[in-house]
């Protein structure tokens, strides 16, 4: 259905973890002339990743008398997890970043409250779903951080607003439309720039959230280990967002929903579920992907549907000597409701070259 909009070109490129999404599916890559679909990018506009390997091995971690449950407790306290939990004041390196969005914003004419009202405090704060913050090791026994977030409530309320005003514009204007999930905005459209504008701001309010989590997963880490951290190596990546690129010969806009960006010699994070390996690779710029690669494992169970097959016994087992929170809440998450990541990865050979696979010592969900 995506592919057959006039507004497509040159082609969709679905990801190896593709799987149903509103109107086109999660996992696709859909590129678009002097358009673009909300509903696409998805509601949370940013999602992605960021990792940092730190100086420090697992072996070192796990030597620390307080325990790999004491790191775990510091770092959820530091960050405000699950839906609706924000920061109770703007703390360590929030305020920097907020003055860089409110800076972004002026520039956009972008009105942030008009949206979320304590988009301040949601700044360095997690969400819930499949949302995580991980401390993991590599092939080497190098430390790495690890977390997935987007642009939170603010984000949320943003794509909602756009993706209802393409669902009127397009019964005003007649479109034709087998899904009305994927109404865009065409050049011209009223608010066309005004979503462009909202689309960037948040997408850099994703970017930034992340940074500032990192910040103090980082720095509960360092005081753990008694000794300030080094960043050896440091990814940053959305995969779910719009950008404007040129494939075979036009400039479009592409909406990556579900995967992320794998242009020649571009760096970027594929993770799997809470207890199966993530992956730091590098693109290889193949074109039929329009320089793209999955974003992760991609569900094969429902949540309502794991709830049911799955227990909390059974995530226990699956999680093995993980260190978690161990709540039934979680057991819509369970290894088992995704696809096999290393099937992906096999998948995504011709796109991507796997430059580190990174194991979970600690995971951090939100409920």
């Amino acid at each position: 259905m995506t592919a057959a909009l006039d507004i497509v070109h040159p082609h969709v490129a679905l990801m190896p973890d593709a799987h149903p999404g509103m109107g086109s599916t999660v996992g696709s890559v859909i590129p678009t002339v002097d358009a673009i679909i909300p509903a696409a990018v998805g509601v949370d506009i940013g999602c992605g990743m960021v990792a940092v390997r730190t100086q420090f091995t697992a072996s070192q971690l796990r030597e620390q008398r307080r325990g790999l449950s004491f790191l775990r407790e510091q770092i959820e306290r530091a960050v405000p997890l699950s839906p609706g939990h924000y920061n109770r004041k703007e703390w360590g390196t929030a305020p920097e970043a907020i003055a860089q969005l409110e800076k972004l914003a002026q520039d956009r004419d972008v009105n942030p409250e008009d949206f979320g009202k304590n988009w301040r405090l949601q700044l360095g704060s997690l969400g819930g779903g499949n949302h995580f913050i991980e401390v993991t090791t590599d092939e080497s026994d190098n430390v790495w951080a690890f977390l997935h977030s987007g642009s939170r409530g603010v984000g949320n309320q943003i794509a909602r607003r756009f993706i209802r005003q393409a669902k009127d514009l397009a019964h005003q204007k007649s479109r034709k439309l087998s899904d009305f999930n994927l109404a865009y905005l065409a050049e011209g459209d009223p608010g066309y720039v005004e979503y462009l504008n909202h689309l960037d701001w948040a997408q850099e309010f994703a970017r930034l959230n992340r940074e500032v989590m990192m910040d103090r997963v980082l720095d509960q880490t360092g005081r753990y280990m008694d000794e300030d951290i080094q960043r050896i190596d440091a990814v940053n990546c959305h995969h779910n967002y719009t950008t404007k690129e040129e494939h075979f010969g036009q400039e479009v806009w592409v909406s990556r929903k579900g995967a992320i960006a794998a242009h020649a010699g571009e760096r970027g994070l594929i993770p799997g579920s809470m207890g199966t390996a993530s992956y730091v690779v590098t693109g290889k710029g193949e074109p039929m992907s329009l320089g793209s690669a999955p974003h992760g494992a991609g569900r094969q169970y429902s949540r309502s549907e794991a709830r049911k097959k799955f227990s909390q016994a059974d995530l226990r087992a699956q999680m093995g000597d993980i260190e978690y929170r161990d709540l039934a809440a979680f057991v819509d998450e369970i290894p088992a409701a995704y696809k096999d990541i290393d099937v992906v990865m096999r998948d995504s050979e011709d796109l991507v070259r796997i430059d580190h696979t990174l194991r979970q010592i600690i995971n951090v969900k939100g409920q």
